[in-house]
């Protein structure tokens, strides 16, 4: 990972954790899916921000992002080299398989080389 995409997507996460800490979970949410979508070509960030994506859903009692985050992560482990849905943002209310609009800042730091 190159050194911005790795700047960006550890400030992604880094704010999500401490929004997690502060019991914010749904800013704390978007942050994970900001980085979901930074990291999601390499093994480490994108198990990482499902990993925090399950604590979050396990923090908030919800049954359906538990069990969605423990299948992606096993996902994550196995085809993040081989194939990802670009922009998709990796939570249990969207289908894991459909790729999805980049936001524009987040595909400035995808596109630079």
């Amino acid at each position: 990972m190159r050194q911005e995409l790795r700047e960006a997507f550890n400030s992604e996460l880094d704010k999500a954790i401490e929004l997690y800490n502060k019991n914010e979970f749904d800013t704390s949410f978007t942050h994970l899916e900001r980085a979901h979508i930074l990291g999601q070509t390499y093994v480490i960030p994108h198990t990482q921000s499902h990993w925090w994506m399950l604590k979050l859903g396990w923090k908030k009692s919800d049954v359906r992002e538990v069990v969605g985050q423990i299948t992606r992560i096993v996902a994550s482990l196995l085809f993040s080299k081989i194939w990802v849905p670009t922009g998709n943002t990796g939570g249990a209310n969207v289908n894991p398989l459909k790729p999805m609009p980049v936001p524009e800042d987040l595909q400035r730091i995808l596109n630079e080389k």
